[in-house]
């Protein structure tokens, strides 16, 4: 099947079963299961020691020292060590004996504490010290509560995953995803949000209908995404914490591909009338007018913005086969082919620092994820899989997540910008498709 035609296809796929519904629950289990498939060599040994815990209760609500030691293990550059292996367990910087961690190879030590202040109010203090200099790299003090303390725990690691690597951590963001259960009239889909690790995960959207296309806005409260309900092909922004949502698009024909512009004002979509001819449109939110960017016989689609707004990226066959083109968010000049090196590129998406896209590109007859360097116009291929699909960058730029196959089910996975660590998010929830990275969150 041509690119042209399966992309027809794809959008043409209606249902014709009603039954929206719309929810904000939470799960109690996370669904994401996160399996380390390929690590980046040697992992640097660290310890992350029990917090300690002054309070009215005996125990601590909420284990921080844990989820800061599996995110810094998921990262797949750290080795935590067990707390069983710790010659001391100390709690403050006065306490820490620097030989003891020397001796066990330890490279970067955090300590920290919890201290109850009043009914549901908790100040958290972490260190961070290089024991082989002895000296305290971080030191820092957040309030917590009862229901932000596993959030507290992501920041507390995003800091000092940068303190270590010079890269700024991505424990504390979320991803969208949709999953598919069920076969037939039994078919069931549902627009998901969850922290990278799997945990609080949200149904923001349950149909009988197909879910596509989600994409966050730049302050992380709202998706866009196209519903397939009524047997027509419509965008929706949607706000996460109250559940409202608006229509962007339901035109005659095809609507699809949302994506935000950087001030988060319009959308980049595309339109096709009747005869399912696809190009690319703005639209702006707060008047729904859609202007056109492109116009020309091909199929123009899945259009992603620049980091600086100026330019839409975007894929078309106008070449003969699916390739990466850009063109003036305003629509003037004609477009400029960007990517050349094969006869498959699609699905482009911009890293946040501007410097690389990232596609689906066919590799000797498997589709898989590849970054494509625009200062050097090379082609690296990071993921392994047939039929990988949907790539979106961590607001870092260091890492992707993308979907791929596992057996008959859709299953997300993460790679490294330089392919030497990937992780599979496995999943109990179906058939998993779709991943978007959200961008950092606003404290």
């Amino acid at each position: 099947m041509t690119w042209a035609r399966s992309m027809r296809n794809l959008f043409s796929r209606l249902t014709a079963v009603l039954g929206l519904v719309l929810v904000f629950v939470t799960s109690a289990n996370a669904q994401l299961e996160i399996e380390i498939t390929r690590g980046g060599g040697s992992r640097v040994p660290v310890a992350v020691v029990p917090f300690g815990w002054e309070g009215a209760s005996s125990n601590a609500p909420f284990d921080l020292s844990d989820v800061i030691g599996a995110d810094l293990h998921r990262s797949g550059r750290f080795r935590p060590i067990s707390a069983d292996n710790m010659l001391q367990k100390p709690t403050s910087g006065a306490d820490v004996d620097f030989d003891d961690w020397s001796i066990l190879g330890v490279e970067a030590l955090v300590i920290g504490s919890v201290a109850q202040t009043g009914e549901n109010a908790y100040t958290v203090q972490f260190q961070l010290f290089d024991p082989l200099r002895r000296q305290q790299l971080i030191g820092y003090r957040m309030p917590a509560s009862r229901g932000t303390m596993r959030r507290v725990a992501h920041r507390a690691a995003d800091m000092i995953y940068e303190k270590l690597t010079g890269i700024p951590g991505v424990f504390g963001t979320k991803v969208t995803y949709v999953t598919a259960k069920g076969n037939g009239k039994n078919r069931s889909f549902s627009l998901i949000v969850s922290d990278m690790d799997g945990e609080n995960e949200h149904v923001i959207m349950e149909s009988a209908d197909p879910i596509m296309s989600p994409a966050w806005s730049p302050d992380s409260r709202q998706l866009a995404y196209v519903s397939f309900e009524g047997n027509r092909s419509t965008i929706y922004v949607q706000t996460l914490r109250t559940g409202n949502r608006f229509k962007i698009s339901s035109r005659a024909g095809v609507n699809g591909s949302p994506a935000f512009s950087p001030d988060g004002r319009k959308l980049v979509v595309t339109l096709g009338g009747e005869v399912g001819n696809l190009d690319i449109y703005v639209i702006e939110m707060a008047n729904r007018s859609a202007r056109r960017i492109t116009s020309h016989t091909a199929i123009d689609t899945e259009g992603t913005w620049s980091p600086d707004g100026r330019s839409i990226y975007f894929a078309s066959d106008r070449s003969g086969g699916p390739q990466i083109y850009k063109v003036s968010s305003t629509g003037g000049g004609a477009p400029e082919r960007v990517t050349f090196e094969g006869s498959y590129n699609a699905r482009p998406r911009f890293s946040a620092d501007g410097k690389k896209l990232a596609m689906v590109h066919l590799d000797r007859g498997n589709y898989r994820v590849a970054v494509f360097d625009l200062a050097s116009s090379e082609l690296l291929v990071l993921s392994a899989g047939s039929q990988d699909e949907s790539p979106s960058f961590a607001p870092n730029s260091d890492s992707l997540i993308y979907a791929t196959r596992q057996g008959r089910n859709g299953v997300l996975e993460t790679v490294s910008a330089d392919g030497l660590i990937r992780q599979r998010l496995g999943s109990s929830g179906g058939d998993v498709r779709e991943p978007v990275w959200s961008p950092f969150p606003r404290y």
